[in-house]
């Protein structure tokens, strides 16, 4: 094979891996960020009575730690997870983001209100792009999946 030909490959090799050590690095980023919030507001905030927002906060979390650690454990394991959790995000960011609408009373601020629009839309978008990349057949060979 020419160095040619080699070149496109280890170019999107590299752009593979930066999408993955993105996703590593901001998935603990949000990990923190709504693991305090939920926490924050179960533990210090009395005034709020309905515990479900802070409580789903709180699972956010837990999503994105799981999530964190696949993209850096790279093992067949850690990548049915990782799927897992970024299916299980992608599913209820949609559907508490349209339930963040019609009952806001009921979600309160969470994570994934409005589809995340407290944090930019990232909860919306980071889980689909998680999942692309770890669909992806290269990552998966990485993973050892395939």
């Amino acid at each position: 094979m020419s160095s040619s030909q080699q070149q496109p490959a280890d170019n999107k090799t590299r752009a593979l891996n930066l999408v993955g050590y993105i996703l590593g690095i901001s998935y603990p980023l949000l990990a923190l960020s709504t693991g305090a919030r939920g926490a924050y507001q179960l533990c210090c905030r009395a005034d709020i009575l309905n515990k479900f927002g802070p409580g789903l906060s709180t699972f956010t979390a837990l999503l994105y730690l799981v999530a964190a650690i696949g993209f850096f454990k790279r093992t067949a394991r850690w990548w049915r997870w990782s799927v897992l959790a970024l299916a299980l995000e992608a599913v209820l960011v949609i559907a508490v983001g349209a339930l963040s609408f019609v009952q806001p009373e009921l979600i309160g601020n969470t994570a994934w209100r409005h589809f995340g629009q407290d944090y930019g839309f990232f909860p919306l978008i980071q889980p689909l792009l998680g999942l692309i990349y770890l669909l992806w057949p290269a990552t998966k060979r990485a993973f050892g999946v395939i």
